[in-house]
């Protein structure tokens, strides 16, 4: 395995210079790493506790959870200026847009309901009524399918984006965090922060194919706690977060079996690529780092020191 993935690697693009935006959440900024100096270089504020955050389709915009201001949050990712603010509901957590661009579709962990939102026009198109804390929420491919995960209900929710409906539920294992699409929408990934697994799901019939299960030796069970989950653009390497065991798991997608685990810094929460997936960075809550991984040697290469509680991290192609 390990043989074909170096000549895979060895083939790929070089890379090039990225900007990383980590959400920090007791400190209510954003740190913006450059990817080549693999350092910080700006720090700029926010409002009150920022978790999840995402990229506008085209870059220009870096769109923040504020969770304790109950909004979400516009930013310039050039000049780091405030554009616009957004509806949410109350304790807005993760969020994900329509491959289109819009709408923007936001998890509001105290009141049980997705908020689907014009991204344009600053208003709220509807609200979809999911399961109790709702938290992950994963985007189909071809945008026709939105997952939100609920924490307390331990379920899947299955919601068309045309009609706004849940159509199925899906029982996942304790605690469900992150919901994550493979590249070909074949396969849906869910993470279970308390159960300590990774539910595999087809998302066509929406039956479990499978678990990944995860074992450290001189770890105990309960500190294994799967949060982040990123995959590979090939659909052949996944890498999980791995909460207070302070390692990320790499797992052999087709097998489901774990091939390798990466020491990071402490509680790791949420991953990010680089857009050339040279790297995989990472939000370790409490040691108030990002730990840079090496995705074709498989192997931690710098450790960035960023504000207090860096939670949410995303990788702008500029």
């Amino acid at each position: 395995m390990f043989a074909i993935l170096a000549a895979f690697f060895a083939h790929a693009p070089a890379a090039y210079a990225y900007t990383a935006f980590v959400s920090n959440e007791k400190d209510n900024t954003i740190s913006v790493i450059d990817t080549d100096k693999l350092e910080v270089v700006h720090t700029f504020k926010v409002g009150q506790r920022p978790r999840g955050v995402i990229l506008s389709n085209d870059g220009k915009w870096l769109i923040v959870c504020t969770s304790d201001d109950n909004i979400i949050q516009v930013y310039d990712t050039k000049t780091y200026e405030l554009v616009k603010t957004l509806p949410s509901g109350p304790d807005p957590e993760l969020l994900v847009l329509h491959p289109s661009g819009n709408p923007l579709y936001v998890a509001n962990e105290d009141d049980n309901l997705v908020t689907v939102v014009d991204i344009n026009k600053g208003t709220v198109i509807t609200d979809i009524p999911v399961g109790v804390e709702p938290e992950g929420m994963g985007m189909s491919p071809d945008g026709s399918v939105l997952v939100n995960t609920s924490e307390t209900t331990n379920m899947a929710h299955f919601i068309d984006t045309k009609t706004h409906k849940t159509f199925d539920n899906v029982l996942v294992d304790n605690r469900p965090r992150v919901a994550m699409f493979n590249t070909d929408g074949s396969e849906l990934w869910v993470s279970a922060e308390i159960g300590g697994t990774v539910t595999v799901i087809d998302p066509k019939t929406r039956k479990i194919l499978g678990k990944v299960n995860f074992e450290i030796p001189g770890i105990t069970k309960e500190a294994i706690q799967p949060v982040g989950v990123r995959i590979t653009k090939d659909d052949k390497l996944a890498f999980v977060a791995l909460g207070p065991a302070n390692r990320v798991a790499v797992v052999d997608t087709k097998t489901r079996k774990v091939l390798k685990y990466l020491l990071v810094g402490q509680r790791v929460w949420q991953m990010a690529f680089t857009p050339d997936q040279k790297y995989l960075l990472t939000t370790n809550g409490t040691s108030n780092d990002v730990s840079v991984i090496d995705v074709a040697k498989l192997k931690v290469i710098k450790s960035i020191r960023t504000g207090r509680y860096p939670w949410g991290v995303v990788v702008a192609p500029f």
